[in-house]
């Protein structure tokens, strides 16, 4: 395929752009649908270099690293402008998405580096009655390198939650009530911050990505939904 519209229709076919590659410590690859651009999406890649994580957008599950184990990062490197460009990187997707928690694998970089943040803002976009039931109370920007994460409260509460690698559904996930992290924060600071309600389950949800797993496995799977099937029914 050495001619140039040779190596466009091989794009546009999905040749080589399958599943990307397999990350170690991840479940093997899913055989599934090929990728297939359209025209304009062929010519792009073909005239520009394929994006690499960390990734400007969000990555969907299916993606290897999203089920990959994350590695803990050197705390000597910490202080490096790679690792200070991904935490810096990680919160500007954070914000720009909405979100209330990003990880790194959910940018395609299989590292324990979680980042989490609940403004008054969105936190006043939920119903009164909502935010008194859920127990929801904003909290500053924390990012957290290398966090583990101590059960404070084992009672269990099952709220509505969603992920922006699932986007599009949300289901019931039980939670611990209240828990307290512990690691290192974007200076190499040790911390340690206990939570409860809402920003406890923020931080179990983004701990759960560093262990390669997601909401959808530990939710109540009768409780699934599609977010937009009231649109599509109308």
């Amino acid at each position: 395929m050495g001619r140039p519209w040779e190596k466009l229709l091989a794009l546009a076919r999905g040749f080589g752009g399958g599943a990307g590659p397999w990350v170690a410590g991840s479940a093997p690859p899913i055989e599934g649908p090929v990728l297939r651009r359209s025209w304009v999406r062929a010519v792009r890649r073909w005239l520009l270099k394929p994006p690499e994580p960390p990734y400007t957008h969000v990555c969907q599950v299916g993606e290897p690293a999203l089920r990959a184990v994350a590695a803990p990062v050197d705390p000597a490197q910490l202080a490096g402008p790679e690792m200070q460009a991904l935490i810096a990187h990680l919160v500007r997707v954070m914000r720009a998405q909405g979100a209330v928690g990003l990880s790194a694998p959910q940018l395609g970089v299989a590292l324990q580096v979680l980042a989490v943040e609940f403004p008054e803002r969105l936190l006043l976009t939920y119903p009164h009655a909502v935010r008194q039931a859920r127990r929801m109370a904003p909290c500053p920007l924390r990012v957290f390198v290398n966090p583990r994460v101590r059960v404070l409260d084992t009672r269990l509460d099952s709220f509505p939650e969603g992920c922006l690698s699932v986007a599009g559904f949300v289901a019931c996930v039980p939670r611990w009530r209240a828990v307290e992290i512990e690691g290192l924060n974007e200076n190499g600071e040790s911390v340690v911050w206990q939570a409860t309600g809402w920003p406890a389950r923020i931080i179990q949800h983004e701990m759960d990505h560093l262990q390669g797993c997601l909401f959808i496995d530990k939710m109540d799977s009768k409780t699934f939904t599609n977010v937009r099937w009231m649109e599509v029914n109308d």
